[in-house]
């Protein structure tokens, strides 16, 4: 696999870092998920994720597959000399903590370069290591809150205020952004010898997912007004629209073959023109003939109407039916363990090399004796690490 011979160290916790270091285990990464003794992943108990399969909490099962566990007390000089050992011979060091802890628990990049010059290390936070807001506390609403896409996060056809979005857009954003800032800074590291350290803000991530909706800021030094931008409920083609049985579908592409197509198709090409113009006032007529026109079938009658033309539009399903379409199963975006649980796929699909699951799950410092041995602690010192809670 892609990855085989990768060491990665990764103290964070809840979903953004996990899920860096998921795709680096999917991808043969030996990843060794470090744990305080006394407070374990959050995303282990049942009173905060309360869905589970078999043992384990489906947040957990989803997060954490093919990691080895080890705990570690980062105040204790012992466990940090442990964590030091580790160190000289990983490549990848994550954390999430607030901005400062790092440096307080003498385990930043400076101290751990030192020990190991090519180590990349990767800090995740709220809003990042400097800058006026980085000592405040942020989870994924509030740094999407920050970054002005809660705002826009209502219907177009209603005056509701700002809603929860269904995913955790920041966590994943930016744990996207750390691999492949990880992976850059590993690529240079062949050339240079040295590692780097990658600073990883989730408000920045979705600022930086920004650009189809910046305009009216950048170039009219004002916030968009839904109804007059393209994506926001001002273009026909790019909309919601509920159907005769309550349910809704989506149409999600403004190209004109799209615009002829649909048109044409509903005996209405008088719209053709102003709906393939700029979003705002020249769609709204359209926009009220298709609400009118979307509630005379039922989504079913309307599948068979779209089925065979060429128009961007699909149902808006539940996450239940989404999880269960022919798709998913066949691009084995939903898998089954041998004891039938289910895990999230791999989404970057190799021809050569491709990623494999293991779906083994770490407990809670499952594998601490075995790493310590293979640092060369005996098992009498491994046993005195315990009984002083150091491990």
């Amino acid at each position: 696999m892609k990855l085989d011979g990768l060491k990665v160290l990764d103290l964070s916790l809840f979903l953004p870092g996990p899920a860096v270091s998921l795709m680096m285990a999917d991808h043969g990464a030996e990843v060794i998920k470090i744990e305080n003794p006394k407070a374990p992943e959050p995303t282990r108990f049942k009173q905060f994720f309360p869905w589970v399969q078999g043992d384990w909490t489906v947040m957990f099962r989803t997060t954490q597959r093919g990691k080895k566990g080890l705990t570690l007390n980062l105040k204790d000089p012992a466990a940090k000399e442990i964590l030091l050992k580790l160190v000289k011979e990983a490549d990848v060091f994550i954390e999430s903590f607030r901005p400062g802890v790092m440096k307080r628990l003498g385990i930043d990049y400076d101290t751990l370069r030192a020990v190991n010059p090519g180590i990349v290390y990767c800090s995740m936070s709220a809003f990042g290591q400097d800058g006026p807001w980085r000592d405040r506390p942020a989870h994924d609403t509030a740094a999407v809150a920050a970054a002005g896409v809660l705002s826009l996060s209502k219907s177009p056809d209603g005056d509701s205020g700002p809603a929860i979005i269904g995913v955790a857009i920041s966590d994943m954003l930016s744990s996207h952004l750390a691999f492949g800032g990880i992976m850059m800074a590993l690529y240079r590291r062949q050339q240079t010898g040295e590692g780097d350290y990658v600073d990883i803000s989730m408000f920045e991530s979705v600022l930086n997912a920004s650009p189809n909706i910046v305009g009216p800021v950048f170039a009219g030094g004002q916030a968009p007004e839904a109804l007059k931008e393209r994506t926001h409920g001002g273009n026909a083609m790019l909309n919601i629209y509920q159907v005769k049985d309550g349910s809704h579908i989506a149409l999600g592409g403004g190209e004109h073959k799209f615009v002829e197509e649909l048109f044409n198709g509903l005996g209405r090409p008088e719209f053709i023109e102003p709906v393939t113009g700029p979003a705002g006032e020249g769609h709204w007529p359209a926009v009220a003939f298709l609400r009118e026109e979307f509630r005379t079938k039922s989504r079913a009658e309307w599948e068979v109407w779209f089925e065979g033309r060429d128009i961007c539009w699909m149902p808006v399903m539940d996450l239940e039916e989404a999880w269960d379409t022919p798709q998913v199963w066949a691009r084995e975006m939903r898998i089954k363990d041998p004891q039938g649980n289910d895990h999230i796929g791999i989404p970057i699909k190799f021809k050569n090399e491709p990623g494999r699951v293991n779906f083994d799950l770490p407990s809670h410092g499952g594998h601490t004796a075995e790493i310590l041995r293979d640092l060369g602690y005996s098992e009498k010192e491994v046993t005195a690490l315990k009984t002083a809670g150091a491990v």
